[in-house]
């Protein structure tokens, strides 16, 4: 299974974005500031953006999901309940690990930007794709929901999960960091490794790595028990 883009530039006003890549099973860290091409690399991978040069390619990947980084844009349906099935997954489930048990029959636009976000990535989480390809999960949630999400990212096996992401406090453990510089992709290898090369990685990380303790992965988990060997 691997999702290929080959020498692949998106043309957004005046700006040119570039990627030349490989995406196998695994989570997939993709970094950089906002504007430098994030959520068009997601669009381009989930296919609703055909790229200006280049081709993408998909080898072995049947089922594919992308959440947007804006969840309004998902709604399709009348009920929260109706909404949940429309994602092919059992709606109880859903209801109840989102914090929505009993409001099944609401409006989805009645729930707040956080119900709402916690409500989709219930439902995309549940589902078992080929593809995964998450923009700005983290948005519109608190510290409490960021680091339940963490969790459920970790559990995702088997598939390609692409996270698409400006957060810089609270992330999973993943396998691949990638880089958007000056709006052309780089691969900075797979963790631990990639650690020490990631230009944008947050403060507390590149101190970290600047005392010669590297972290073994990028969760909020793996950053303390790093932070705790500089101080034995």
């Amino acid at each position: 299974m691997e999702l290929v883009l080959d020498r692949v530039l998106v043309k957004r006003g005046e700006v040119s974005i570039r990627a030349s890549c490989a995406f196998s099973p695994g989570v997939h860290l993709v970094t950089g500031s906002v504007g430098a091409g994030k959520s068009t690399l997601a669009l381009v991978a989930a296919g609703l953006l055909p790229p200006t040069e280049g081709s993408v390619e998909r080898r072995g990947i049947a089922r594919s999901m992308l959440l947007f980084q804006f969840p309004e844009l998902h709604l399709t349906e009348k009920t929260i309940r109706e909404e949940i099935s429309s994602f092919g997954v059992p709606a109880d489930g859903v209801l109840s690990r989102s914090g929505l048990f009993g409001r099944g029959e609401e409006d989805p636009l009645s729930l707040s930007r956080g119900e709402l976000k916690r409500l989709l990535l219930s439902c995309v989480l549940a589902r078992d794709d080929d593809l995964l390809i998450l923009d700005e999960p983290f948005s519109g949630l608190d510290c409490t929901g960021r680091l339940r999400l963490c969790r459920e990212i970790g559990k995702k096996r088997g598939g390609i999960v692409i996270l698409c992401t400006h957060e810089r406090h609270f992330l999973p453990r993943v396998d691949v960091i990638w880089e958007f510089e000056d709006h052309t992709l780089a691969c900075r290898g797979r963790v631990p490794e990639a650690i020490a090369s990631w230009q944008g990685a947050p403060a507390g990380i590149k101190a970290l790595v600047a005392a010669g303790q590297v972290p073994q992965n990028v969760s909020f988990e793996d950053i303390g028990e790093a932070a705790c060997r500089t101080r034995d």
